[in-house]
């Protein structure tokens, strides 16, 4: 694409150099540029990429986008300056894929909890449906059947624009996407063009980053102010945050609930841990999901299927069809009657939402027993709320490691137990190894007991001094169930 075409939808400050050079491609990482690329310097919360436009340059970089224009421009490089390179490379990505979202239906899922779930099931209702979908995910990113693989939520926008725009070359209709915090508050998601948004819920989280619970929910809030008027915007009704997220997008606002007059409407009838019966608007149904938080992410679901067009008996049934997401309320048996539960939970609100959900399914027939960490490198203020949650829901705790990252496991432990009485504290366990305190878990374990081994769900690793190590919850518990009298 010659540059021109490229800025054309764009206001420079300033261009130097030729606007009629061929662009071959577009990068925010100086080590990922090749010949004849255009090289985007942005400004981020651990380095300035101003700072190696030299190095751009050096790997074959003809044009250099950046803030701040070099006192020496280099000779045979064109420089366009803005403002701000973080809001104009979403604009030039989305110029360079060929507009995707343009050709695509794109619908953001954001919130605290629920992302993945929401964003996944509606991939998967849909394809159902014999559409060809795409998905991006904390999980895993999907074009149609094929997985790409993914280290954040949301990508940076080239990466999540060459993504799109594969899906859209490939034929999906749909696209279904988690819109993280960080991705709004650093422009990822700038010149996407969303069909609908949704929104989960708003819980302690990010708080590292965003620093005020204020400034992660109006964070949250400016994905549907961007809205255009021809989308929808699904709230939930139950969350106090809900109407504030809508109450100045453009776009059709509907909203979903369990316990108030909403547009989409469920209840629950029955539960065990094998699922539930539900009755959403007036219809029955069977769903393989457990638990008050993930009625809402089906309704959710179902409100969104409607608003793209499907009508509700339709959801219905695919959703009587669906299972929980891989690392999501996930139940393993062990062939003596013990119950492990592997979730995601890593927050004070979803650790007590999985636990309440558990406690009523239970109801006093075994103990639940509760195994959980806290990050490294992330924010400390929820380590003390964690086991705070953990005691207050469950008959046993063990506390252990979680991704410690660069932080000393036994001092993240310790930021934890800071949070409990003397009392509360004799009666936890503490064991830094993960590994030995699922064993330790599953070991102590009777007849009719849950395991909730919270924290790291989905994920197949461990990070240790900045180190990943393969890891899976999943795997340690089959193997203590299987290779003990459990």
């Amino acid at each position: 694409m010659e540059l021109k075409h490229l800025i054309a939808k764009t206001n420079p400050l300033k261009i130097t150099g030729d606007t009629e050079r061929e662009v071959t491609g577009l990068e925010t990482d100086s080590r990922l540029v090749t010949e004849g690329c255009a090289f985007v310097a942005m400004r981020g919360t651990q380095t300035d990429g101003h700072k190696y436009i030299a190095k751009a340059i050096e790997q074959g970089a003809k044009v250099v986008v950046c803030e701040t224009l070099p006192d020496t421009p280099q000779e045979g490089v064109t420089y366009v300056q803005y403002e701000d390179t973080a809001e104009a490379v979403g604009l030039l990505a989305t110029q360079y894929y060929g507009n995707p979202t343009k050709r695509i239906k794109l619908v953001g899922v954001t919130g605290t909890n629920g992302k993945t779930t929401i964003a996944t099931l509606l991939y998967k209702t849909f394809r159902r449906f014999g559409y060809k979908a795409g998905l991006c995910s904390t999980v895993c990113n999907y074009i149609d059947g094929e997985p790409v693989p993914t280290e954040v939520t949301t990508p940076d926008p080239v990466t999540l624009n060459k993504l799109l725009g594969r899906m859209a070359d490939e034929g999906c209709e749909y696209a279904f996407m988690e819109v993280s915090s960080h991705a709004i508050a650093q422009k990822r998601i700038g010149g996407l063009t969303f069909a609908g948004g949704i929104f989960t819920n708003l819980t302690r989280d990010h708080l590292d980053y965003h620093k005020t619970f204020e400034n992660y929910r109006d964070t949250k809030k400016k994905f549907f102010d961007s809205l255009p008027e021809n989308a929808f915007a699904i709230t939930n009704a139950d969350d106090k945050n809900g109407l504030i997220m809508t109450q100045n997008t453009r776009a059709k606002v509907r909203t979903y609930s369990l316990r108030a007059a909403a547009d989409f409407k469920a209840r629950i009838l029955e539960e065990s841990f094998e699922g539930m019966e539900l009755n959403i608007d007036g219809q029955d149904v069977f769903v393989q999901f457990v638990g008050r938080f993930n009625v809402s992410n089906l309704l959710a679901v179902y409100g969104a299927g409607v608003m793209l067009g499907r009508k509700p008996e339709e959801m219905l049934v695919a959703l009587s069809a669906m299972k929980p997401v891989n690392g999501r309320f996930e139940v393993i048996r062990s062939p003596k009657g013990v119950t492990a539960i592997v979730d995601y939970a890593h927050t004070p609100d979803a650790l007590t939402n999985v636990l309440t959900t558990i406690n009523e399914v239970l109801k006093g027939r075994g103990l639940c027993w509760t195994v959980c960490g806290a990050g490294g490198n992330r924010d400390k203020g929820k380590r003390p709320l964690m086991a705070q949650e953990a005691v207050k829901n469950s008959d046993r705790v063990v506390i252990t490691s979680d991704n410690p990252r660069f932080e000393d496991p036994q001092e993240i432990i310790n930021d934890m137990l800071a949070g409990l009485t003397e009392e509360q504290r004799r009666g936890v366990i503490s064991i830094v190894d993960r590994k030995e305190a699922i064993r330790t878990a599953c070991m102590m374990a009777s007849k009719g007991d849950v395991i909730l081994v919270a924290g790291k769900g989905h994920e197949d690793y461990q990070i240790v001094q900045g180190v990943k190590h393969h890891f899976d919850d999943h795997e340690i518990i089959r193997d203590c169930f299987n290779n003990t009298e459990i």
